[in-house]
């Protein structure tokens, strides 16, 4: 679809200007190379990394995609990243064991989130909490 296009940073400003939230992260989209034997041969120190991530505060979520009719999981998977720059957060997944291993590649794309909701109930008498 050509057209004019809109620079990012008249984006940002917009967004700022609206009081929205204007947080930039990056997205890895991982995709199994040769199969799933692979896939499988690495996913316990891919998810060691994940929690890792995770508890350096860099990983916001993470997880497979299934497929269409939500019944199988075929190796790809999501993970959205906080870094300071795009080369940045090629070089956080490129850590990732999956892909140092080559049983999955991926692609990062910087993702500009505005809106959305989560929604934390704590049950203080049960001492648990859900992300609803």
């Amino acid at each position: 679809m050509a057209g004019p296009v809109v620079a990012a940073k008249d984006v940002i400003a917009l967004c700022e200007k609206q009081g929205f939230l204007a947080k930039q992260v990056y997205v890895v989209f991982t995709t199994p190379t040769n199969g799933m034997e692979p896939v499988m041969a690495n996913l316990q120190e891919h998810l060691a990394f994940q929690v890792e991530l995770e508890n350096r505060g860099i990983m916001v979520a993470a997880g497979p995609h299934w497929t269409d009719d939500e019944t199988e999981w075929q190796g790809d998977g999501m993970v959205v990243i906080r870094a300071r720059s795009l080369s940045e957060a090629k070089e956080i997944a490129a850590d990732d064991p999956m892909h140092k291993a080559g049983a999955r590649k991926f692609t990062v794309r910087p993702w500009f989130v505005n809106e959305g909701t989560v929604t934390v109930r704590l049950n203080f008498s049960k001492k648990s909490f859900a992300i609803v």
